[in-house]
């Protein structure tokens, strides 16, 4: 979540943390391996949420996500987000709390929506919509024309995603229906992916701000709290009695490790040593990913037209990535 002004970067490791120096072991491992390996973490987390929907249900699964995350981010930064808490009660700094606040409820919106999309559509499809959240923002901090080509070129992949059809051989271990049932699911499946990407271009804002206001990790453990939350009427409700079978409570484990805490710690390890310009552009490779981890493991069967939608998109996130990193830059060359 890097600053607002690298937004495609900015999805999971934007607020937290400065270089510091250490004998961390990451340290060690090249940047493309550490950002490879998260990209990955995170889609084959959003794969094995996708096979257990037949199990529990898309909300549960979010649930507990989040709720992994957070006790895995507590275990790690407990004492911190305790004095940044203390610190706001003691200074009255209610418009901070404000932030992290809004921060902690995008978060869940966008979780929320994202999984809710996976249960509906095909994981390449949901992610590359969701990419426009972070595209949206690199183009309205932008005011170069180059950047107007991205938006057409990004707009002409959703296009070609909308009218090509989906195509799911088997999702989560469970066969589609067909006909009006199926167009409506797949309707769903996309305006909750648009919600999703809504929530990711206010989150890269939030989350720079609460960068600003909270040192470390203490704004983003407090976001996933407020987060965990949110979501938990939903989910209990949702899935009732199923988040207490050991399978469902084994996979949340997983997915919250998978899917939060590697990226979050990979990923800012890699901002810490890579301009964010060439973050975003490798960040812009995760829909393809995501498009084959559905493959690989939901065996969601895309088209030929599909693939080319997702590389629209790609390109323009790209595109739009290194144009807002030039632009952010200039004045300071």
């Amino acid at each position: 979540m890097p600053s607002a002004s690298e937004p495609t970067a900015a999805a999971r490791t934007a607020p937290q943390g400065q270089a510091r120096p250490g004998k961390d072991p990451l340290s060690r491992v090249p940047p493309p391996v550490l950002l490879g390996t998260g990209i990955l973490s995170v889609q084959v987390g959003a794969g094995l949420a996708a096979r257990m929907f037949g199990t529990v249900s898309a909300a549960g699964l979010t649930g507990l996500r989040l709720w992994t995350a957070t006790l895995l981010l507590v275990c790690f930064g407990a004492r911190p987000t305790i004095r940044a808490v203390r610190s706001v009660v003691a200074d009255r700094a209610w418009r901070d709390a404000a932030v992290v606040v809004a921060f902690g409820v995008t978060l869940g919106i966008m979780n929320f929506s994202i999984y809710q999309a996976f249960a509906r559509i095909p994981l390449g499809i949901a992610v590359t919509i969701e990419f426009l959240g972070p595209l949206a923002v690199a183009v309205a901090s932008s005011r170069r024309l180059i950047d107007v080509a991205w938006v057409v070129l990004a707009a002409t992949g959703v296009t070609l995603l909308g009218t090509a059809g989906v195509s799911v051989a088997r999702q989560g271990g469970v066969s589609g229906t067909s006909g009006a049932s199926d167009a409506r699911t797949v309707l769903y499946g996309v305006l909750f992916a648009l919600t999703a990407a809504a929530a990711w271009a206010c989150y890269i804002l939030l989350s720079a701000a609460t960068g600003r206001r909270f040192s470390g990790s203490s704004g983003l453990v407090l976001a996933m709290a407020i987060a965990s939350v949110v979501i938990a009427p939903v989910a209990v409700i949702s899935a009732g009695r199923a988040l207490l079978k050991p399978v469902v409570v084994g996979a949340g484990l997983a997915i919250g490790l998978l899917s939060s805490v590697i990226p979050y710690r990979f990923e800012l390890e890699t901002l810490r040593r890579v301009p964010p310009r060439v973050f975003g552009i490798w960040m812009s490779l995760e829909p393809a990913v995501a498009a084959l981890v559905g493959v690989l493991m939901l065996s969601q069967a895309l088209s030929v037209q599909q693939w080319l939608a997702i590389g629209c998109v790609i390109v323009a996130s790209a595109g739009a990535a290194l144009g807002a990193s030039r632009s952010a830059t200039a004045p300071q060359a």
